[in-house]
């Protein structure tokens, strides 16, 4: 497995359109490894090949402990619309608000080959649109309103406010209470 480089806004292969991924050989679960780890070295929910300089429709997200490593996905259903605040690897120092589905079904292939369906809400809906966005040359800054520049201590303070959103979307899912009691 080898750490990867992120590619940043400007490199052209970001703005190009991915290919189709037609066999799972060693080469490919190689590129989901270094995915996989570049991922988790850069303390990040997703990641799309093209990002790491590679033309493949290959998605993988780290989510709620689960890992979700998505060959071809295809959105097939969406349902609702909600207003995400999102950023990108690939876009440093900037966020902004992109208009999502509320809910989605998507089918994938895993490194195994076989096809998945995947149920998706709220801020995993979210993170699945944009880096399925990314397999066809769609950066969030091409749909985001409300675009803000942030600096390195904003986005920890992001990824801190995303680790609770999840760690309480998590305990919620257990059926434990997680809102403030009134006295």
């Amino acid at each position: 497995m080898g750490l990867r480089t992120v590619r940043k806004e400007g490199d052209e292969i970001l703005k190009k359109k991915c290919k189709i991924v037609n066999e799972i050989n060693p080469a490919i679960i190689e590129l989901l490894d270094d995915m996989r780890q570049t991922l988790t070295q850069l303390d990040a929910v997703g990641i799309a090949a093209p990002q790491i300089g590679t033309l493949k429709r290959i998605v993988v997200i780290d989510f709620e402990d689960e890992l979700y490593e998505l060959i071809n996905p295809e959105i097939i259903e969406e349902e609702g619309e909600q207003v995400c605040n999102e950023a990108c690897l690939s876009i440093p120092g900037r966020c902004g608000d992109v208009t999502r589905p509320r809910e989605i079904t998507v089918k994938a292939l895993n490194r195994e080959g076989e096809e998945k369906t995947i149920e998706a809400d709220d801020f995993l809906t979210s993170i699945m649109c944009h880096e399925i966005d990314h397999l066809d040359g769609v950066l969030f800054i091409d749909k985001a309103t409300n675009i803000q520049m942030i600096n390195e201590e904003q986005m920890r303070a992001r990824k801190r406010a995303r680790k609770k959103r999840i760690a309480e979307r998590k305990l919620k899912k257990q059926g434990v209470y997680t809102g403030t009691r009134r006295r």
